[in-house]
């Protein structure tokens, strides 16, 4: 383990034996002491190294996962003793930890109506489940914001990024356990004991990404990005709606205007940059395209776009655009376009009360080479109700 150099030699391999022990189900209290983990102070920097090097080993993400939440609950006193990090006003991580600190508060006011639940079931208890909860799961752009600009950036800066592997997986914990805590709240049986359960999950989840956002990860980013690299990022930031903080009209950056006097000559015609743009960003489709190296090359700017994407991604790998538990089937849809076994694939879901057709297309030149992989996502609930014929325009 080549991370291991220097002073933090000894800091580290303690840390790592210690979690890989965890994750072999050896006695913890026996692991502290032979390790001296509680006479030890420990680096952020520290965590990453040790789950990566679990990653390595192969655990099962839900196994690392179940053993970091052990790992932070001894490590939290010493982690959660400094001041908590005061980034400068306007700034990208002063607006996530306003965020947060809104959520942290809703949060607490949500408390008293499930501790009322708990006595005595009401409408007007369960109307304030349901707007507080309604809330909460919007809160999730927050974690969105997350996986498409602020993940993309730390691969790119830094060493040990499978920390992020587990965050996402915690984000769709939340999201998956808030959607079943609204079923509930909405079903016409109000199941106390299954809503205690799924709600107790999502505020766990909750409150255990807050800690890890902002004393691993906040503070590390501190250290390692310039302030221009977080102001740009904060411009992306503003392309998504966060649900305690606005960010102010004079943090977006306008983003550079491209050469309408260019033009492109296709076998079929020619078009002028600002054009194509054009045409890429009016047709009622997302696309995004991958090229042969699995890097992430375009994607178009719809007005009503269905998936969120932002310029962080242009560049990274399209694995770690998605969560840890879908790269099995991305790997399987690319590697069968890259032999020739197929040409696309497809799937169909309901997000959001929207239906939604996902398409791949393997992308191949003349001589058949593989080039990449076009996604086309496209909203289908109008499409799928059409019948008979419409041969006039009735507008």
């Amino acid at each position: 383990m080549s991370e291991f150099t220097n002073k933090s030699k000894q800091r580290i391999e303690n840390l790592t034996n210690y979690f890989v022990g965890l994750l072999n189900k050896e006695n913890g209290t026996s692991l502290l002491k032979k390790y001296e983990i509680l006479q030890t102070q420990f680096l952020p920097e520290d965590v990453l190294i040790v789950f990566d090097y679990a990653f390595e080993l192969q655990f099962d993400i839900e196994e690392i996962k179940s053993a970091s939440n052990k790992l932070f609950n001894i490590l939290y006193k010493q982690f959660n003793e400094p001041e908590i990090i005061n980034p400068k006003e306007d700034t990208l991580l002063y607006y996530l930890i306003l965020n947060n600190l809104g959520l942290k508060k809703l949060l607490l006011e949500t408390k008293r109506y499930i501790k009322q639940a708990n006595t005595t079931v009401s409408i007007s208890v369960i109307s304030e489940l349901k707007k507080n909860f309604e809330i909460i799961l919007s809160f999730t752009s927050h974690y969105t914001l997350f996986e498409n600009i602020i993940f993309p950036e730390i691969e790119k800066k830094w060493k040990e990024t499978k920390c992020l592997k587990i965050l996402w997986s915690l984000h769709d914990d939340v999201r998956k356990n808030l959607k079943k805590t609204l079923e509930i709240i909405n079903s016409k049986v109000f199941n106390i004991q299954e809503f205690n359960k799924y709600s107790s999950l999502a505020y766990f989840n909750i409150n255990t990404i807050i800690f890890r956002e902002e004393r691993i990860l906040f503070p590390i980013m501190l250290k390692s990005f310039e302030n221009e690299e977080l102001d740009n990022m904060l411009s992306e930031a503003s392309e998504f709606e966060l649900n305690f903080v606005k960010i102010p009209e004079n943090k977006i950056r306008n983003t550079k205007k491209i050469d309408e006097n260019f033009k492109i000559k296709f076998n079929t015609g020619e078009l002028y940059l600002d054009q194509i743009e054009l045409i890429f960003n009016n047709l009622p489709i997302d696309l995004t395209f991958v090229d042969e190296n699995n890097k992430v090359c375009f994607f178009s700017n719809p007005k009503h776009r269905i998936f969120p994407r932002t310029k962080a991604i242009i560049g990274r790998s399209v694995q770690n655009c998605h969560p840890h538990e879908s790269i099995e089937t991305v790997n399987q849809i690319i590697n069968s376009f890259k032999e020739g076994e197929k040409d696309s694939a497809s799937f169909w879901i309901h997000l959001g009360g929207q239906f939604v057709l996902i398409q791949y297309f393997a992308v191949r030149d003349e001589q058949n080479n593989y080039r990449g992989v076009l996604e086309v996502s496209q909203e289908i609930t109008a499409i799928q109700q059409l019948t008979g014929d419409k041969k006039l325009l009735d507008w």
